[in-house]
């Protein structure tokens, strides 16, 4: 079966010419065939993700199109514009894969708006819901290696696709022959019958207005002096968030020159991910050189943005997720109260990965802080129960450990543009206060406790890693742990039992122990892996670190 699948692919005009030698090269290789027939990359609601390269289990214009043709199926049972938005950041053949999916959207009638030059994910989000939609399309493998490319599918509301509506187009895929099921049309076809338009200046302007007004000391970058180093990571960041900082009044901005300008080759780092230091080492070494205040970096499909501040010393210290979302869910409410702009009965959310401080300081400002599933969506899902009743203005903040933000309701994922820009206003004020963001955060913990939050990840490569992930998780589940590191567990939360949650069902257990530290246990949804998060209190850093390695070491037997 799977050499007739090969064979097949042999014999077919693949019209992208770097497929069919790729074949030719693994003709005598039975485990290169195998890993590339012997399965189909799976469409779920991250919608797909995978290596570029031939074949069913490989990102190329046949799995887009595929793709696409399940998805233009959901669509024509959904009434409405009938409509699709469009866009792509800067990996290796995204622009191709994006203009690919048009053309099956408008062979089956579908209208397209696609932007006319890579743009962000937030981008999508906002033309999805400007126009409309019915659906939107981003391709991007977020900050996957160079390697890898994807495609993300977004509902009519702008969030990411929900399960049942990926369930749907899922089944629509399986009945779509790969090579030969999908309409298509060529994409100057589409342009030519007017089924394919671009995205409308004003749509653009509308997405960066929307951003700007979410200032929360507007003007108050024009003369605080802010010095800043950026990259983009070689992705789709330069453009908005240069546009939308210079627009605040920061001139001041040094970018990084080897990450400038969009390449989907990744060359300066093995993940282009603004979690991971080797990604900032470019940023960092040019904001020590520069003295800047702040260096910062977005991912390449900019929903994500991360920090280096600048210590007393004059030293650069990353700043994580779960610290920058409680510094703008601090510096958020403790300014719109002070501008008189805080809606009443204010609502934060963020994801049950993230940190408890953020508990203890939304406590603090009276703001009510909902906890849902890891995925922006849920944080999406609850702007639109907001909306659903009229009341989306009470929404001010939403994060996730893994550097999401947004401040907002205009997009329905994680924005780092608006997340610069809040970032950025935030490093000014306190400079303009003669404070700075390592100061607050420091006068955060005197005041609510040292917490550490770490995330470790464990891999599983290979066709058996899902196999191997799953039996862990069934294992955790059958012989649940009495301690770890000789701490009794006290609370077992499994998010498999929506009865008990009140949440979704989703693949998480967390583990709360006797002194306050907690455990988390989650399967990636979009990589071979699993992430344990460990959230730890100390009287100082030192004591917070010692106790997570201790976890930490004990947890390696789990996961062996």
């Amino acid at each position: 079966m799977v050499k007739q699948e090969y064979e097949r692919w042999l014999a077919y005009d693949l019209e992208d010419p770097d497929l069919k030698p790729e074949l030719l090269r693994i003709a005598d290789d039975e485990a290169a065939i195998e890993d590339r027939f012997a399965v189909s990359l799976e469409f779920g609601t991250a919608g797909l993700r995978g290596t570029l390269g031939a074949g069913t289990n490989r990102m190329n214009i046949f799995v887009v199109r595929q793709a696409t043709q399940g998805l233009a199926n959901w669509v024509k049972t959904q009434g409405g514009t009938q409509t699709v938005a469009v866009s792509y950041d800067s990996r290796l053949k995204s622009d191709i894969f994006a203009k690919e999916a048009a053309g099956v959207l408008a062979a089956n009638g579908i209208n397209v708006r696609i932007y006319d030059a890579l743009m962000p994910v937030p981008a999508l989000s906002f033309a999805t819901r400007y126009y409309k939609c019915n659906a939107g399309i981003m391709v991007t493998a977020s900050h996957n290696p160079s390697k890898y490319n994807g495609y993300k599918a977004y509902g009519p509301d702008g969030c990411q696709m929900t399960d049942e509506a990926a369930a749907i187009v899922y089944e629509e895929i399986q009945k779509t022959d790969i090579l030969t099921g999908a309409k298509h049309m060529s994409f100057a076809e589409g342009v030519e019958n007017g089924l394919i338009r671009f995205v409308s200046d004003a749509c653009k302007a509308d997405f960066y207005a929307a951003i700007e007004s979410r200032q929360v000391r507007p003007g108050l970058c024009r003369t605080a002096g802010l010095k800043l180093v950026y990259s983009p990571l070689n992705g789709t960041g330069l453009v908005p968030v240069t546009k939308i900082l210079g627009d605040m009044g920061i001139t001041d901005i040094t970018i990084v020159p080897e990450q400038e300008y969009p390449s989907g080759y990744f060359t300066t780092c093995p993940y282009p991910n603004p979690e991971i230091f080797e990604a900032l080492k470019y940023g960092l070494a040019l904001a020590e050189k520069e003295g800047a205040d702040l260096m910062l970096a977005t991912d390449p499909d900019a929903d994500r943005v991360g920090i280096a501040m600048k210590c007393p010393d004059g030293s650069y210290e990353l700043v994580s997720g779960n610290e920058m979302g409680v510094l703008l869910l601090d510096y958020i409410c403790a300014g719109r109260i002070e501008k008189g702009t805080m809606p009443k009965d204010p609502v934060a959310v963020m994801s049950i990965v993230s940190t408890p401080l953020a508990d203890a300081v939304a406590a603090h400002y009276g703001v009510e802080l909902r906890h849902v599933l890891t995925g922006f969506k849920w944080i999406g899902d609850q702007i639109a129960q907001l909306e659903a009743v009229g009341e989306e203005d009470r929404f001010i903040f939403g994060f996730e450990e893994s550097y999401g933000y947004l401040a907002g309701t205009y997009v329905r994922d994680k924005d780092a543009v608006i997340g610069a820009m809040l970032i950025c206003e935030m490093a000014a004020y306190y400079r303009s206060i003669g404070s700075s963001i390592k100061q607050r955060l420091e006068e955060i913990y005197a005041e609510y406790g040292r917490y550490l939050n770490k995330v470790d990840s464990f891999e599983f490569p290979g066709l058996t890693g899902m196999d191997k992930m799953k039996g862990i998780m069934e294992n955790l589940r059958v012989a649940p742990p009495k301690e770890f590191a000789g701490i009794p567990v006290v609370t077992v939360t499994d998010y498999s039992k929506p009865e008990e949650t009140g949440l979704p069902k989703a693949n998480v257990l967390i583990y709360g122990l006797e002194d306050g530290s907690t455990v988390v246990v989650r399967p990636s949804g979009t990589e071979p892996k699993i992430k344990l998060y460990f959230t730890t209190k100390g009287k100082d850093l030192a004591e917070a670190q010692a106790k997570k390695d201790l976890l930490a070491e004990a947890c390696k037997p789990i996961l062996a």
